[in-house]
């Protein structure tokens, strides 16, 4: 019998070991095709239509409103709001509500016993049911969780705006990639064209060399050497259009368009320099004032400081508050139902012996806080005078590029004479259409590079593009208010916007 209760026992125990074993199943790919579905869904919904050309401003406000990452940011920060709001409840006095049902198999029953003669002075007996109801409510508040509580939804608050300086990071960094991208972008689709024609003539004229090559008309080599010097020049071409037919894509990425979504960008009208009216000490001070990067590491010293405050306060005792009410249905109790209530000092002596390991260790926070927000003041200080320097090295290659190019052009110009008066052959004048092309694309990366270092320089500056509010969440508010920002800084005038 013994033996079988063991056998019986012992596959129980199994079994239940057995059922506690963890296993994970791999995901079917039906359920990654409707997540994937799905995505394709969410990720464009609700998105204001594109209609006519795409300008500067507008792929910005499109970048802005729609782009996945700063969509991730706003999450975040409306996280941190509401971890804020979850915070401040812990300041409030712990208030605990219990009801349930007790019972024994047996009664609660004892008797005395004489401390002097050791036998039993009363018979057993019991003053409790076997079976009964209890509930309580109770609250208790302690003055000193109260005050650390305090302190931690403070330090929650500033987390909370770090997440809004980390939320302008993105947006200064969203800007200046679209930027980057748009300029790029329009520098393609005024050359793909050209590139796409020359190509194509190309593309004739080394048919027709393989015609007079199979009709063995003319010299061999020469006939060779013209179709290895299309060949190359060919190579050329279609190096930079793989180049410039990715500019538009990585456009379309950043403000969200569904890829192969065609849309045209608004003319330019010209090679507009850009005017720099900020000395270069007023732009060392707006960085070291509003960098995102900064404001952050100030943030972080309070939250080192309140770290500090806590940690003092620990070493402090505890005045602890408690009121409740109770009822038990014990029938043996005069009064069934009470309140209670009481004050007591409550102090952890371990925390005197740890308390000033435990300041020694947030002070240090505090200098570490503060050394590495000077070492960062230096990098961006650094990252402000090589944006400044960017951009004058840009604006003299950009006039280098735009010499270069308007030469290129008197010269293509000459050979299309000389071509038509059948002075030079066809292969001298295809190559001095794609010496012109090249040099018209230099030049429009140039002015690209330009006006990115432009951006770039009031992005290092810390400069908000957007004001701290804006009349509405449109692509047109906000796009004007882009372009406003952007109208004050030419002019001089980096107060924020209204």
């Amino acid at each position: 019998m013994k033996t079988s209760h063991k056998v019986f026992s012992t596959s129980l125990l199994v079994l239940a070991i057995s059922g506690c074993a963890v296993t994970s199943q791999p995901i079917d790919r039906s359920i990654s095709e409707q997540r994937a579905k799905a995505d394709l869904l969410n990720m464009f919904k609700d998105q204001e239509p594109l209609a006519g050309e795409l300008t500067l401003h507008d792929a910005m406000a499109r970048a802005l409103k729609y782009n996945l990452e700063g969509r991730l940011k706003i999450m975040e920060e409306a996280l941190a709001n509401r971890q804020l709001d979850l915070s401040s409840f812990d300041m409030l006095p712990r208030l605990a509500l219990q009801a349930g049902y007790a019972g024994r198999s047996n009664i609660s029953a004892s008797s005395s016993e004489s401390i002097q003669t050791g036998t039993q002075s009363l018979e057993p007996s019991t003053s409790q049911d076997r079976e009964r109801g209890v509930a309580d409510l109770t609250m208790v508040w302690n003055v000193l969780d109260f005050g650390v509580s305090y302190v931690s939804a403070k330090q929650q608050a500033d987390q909370r705006l770090i997440v809004q300086e980390r939320r302008r990071k993105v947006v200064h960094t969203i800007i200046q990639d679209v930027r980057s991208a748009y300029w790029r972008a329009m520098a393609a689709e005024g050359l793909l064209t050209k590139i796409d024609s020359l190509m194509a003539r190309v593309d004739t004229a080394r048919a027709n060399s393989q015609r007079l090559s199979e009709e063995r008309i003319g010299d061999p080599i020469q006939a060779l050497s013209y179709q290895r010097a299309l060949i190359e020049a060919t190579r050329q071409l279609e190096e930079q259009h793989r180049a410039l037919s990715l500019a538009k894509t990585e456009l379309a990425a950043l403000i969200n368009l569904p890829m192969g979504t065609p849309f045209r960008l608004a003319a330019a009208g010209g090679y507009e320099e850009p005017q720099l009216k900020v000395e270069l000490s007023q732009l060392e001070e707006e960085a070291l004032a509003n960098r995102p990067e900064l404001r952050e590491q100030d943030y972080q010293a309070r939250i080192s400081a309140a770290e500090t405050r806590k940690a003092m306060l620990r070493l402090l005792p505890g005045l602890e508050f408690s009121a409740g009410r109770h009822y038990d249905s014990n029938s043996f109790l005069v009064n069934q139902s009470w309140a209670d209530y009481g004050v007591k000092v409550t102090w952890n002596l371990f925390n005197v012996l740890s308390g000033p390991a435990a300041i020694d260790v947030a002070k240090a926070s505090e200098a570490v806080a503060e050394a590495r927000r000077q070492a960062m003041s230096m990098a961006i200080l650094a990252q402000v005078h090589v944006a400044n320097a960017n951009f004058h090295e840009a604006l003299r290659q950009f006039h280098t590029s735009q010499e270069l190019a308007q030469l290129d052009g008197q010269i293509v110009e000459q050979l299309r004479n000389r071509y038509k008066a059948q002075g030079i052959g066809e292969l001298d004048l295809i190559q001095g259409e794609l010496n012109t092309l090249q040099a018209d694309l230099r030049r429009d990366l140039a002015y690209a590079a330009l006006r990115n270092s432009y951006g770039q320089l009031f992005a290092s500056a810390g400069m908000d593009p957007l004001p701290a509010e804006l009349p509405s969440t449109g692509l047109d508010a906000i796009s004007q208010a882009l372009a406003n920002s952007e109208a004050r800084w030419q002019q001089g005038d980096l107060q924020p916007g209204s």
